[in-house]
């Protein structure tokens, strides 16, 4: 078979990364995180740690996380229609040391 032109590197990249990525709930969720969360909430708060299906996402700000608490029930929503294996909820809490460079 023969191609009739370069593989973009984006696509090259996605499957690496899905043969690569860890089979864990939180690297579910850090997968499509971005997306489900749209960019701009997505670097303000990341998924840090998950335990019994309760993510942790990690806020920029106390402010953050007070927003993102009340959109928790419909992230979660949009996260578990992405994913094979649902959470049972997010927490926010605010962590400005793992968003300052």
């Amino acid at each position: 078979m023969t191609r009739s032109g370069p593989r973009a590197l984006a696509a090259a990249v996605r499957a690496v990364r899905d043969q690569t990525a860890p089979a864990t709930p939180l690297a579910s969720v850090q997968r499509v995180w971005a997306e489900v969360a749209g960019e701009a909430i997505a670097a303000e708060a990341s998924p840090v740690a998950e335990r019994d299906g309760i993510v942790r996402v990690s806020c920029r700000s106390a402010v953050w996380a007070q927003e993102l608490e009340l959109l928790g029930p419909e992230l979660t929503e949009r996260l578990n229609a992405r994913l094979e294996r649902p959470v049972v909820g997010l927490r926010f809490a605010a962590d400005a040391a793992r968003h300052d460079p």
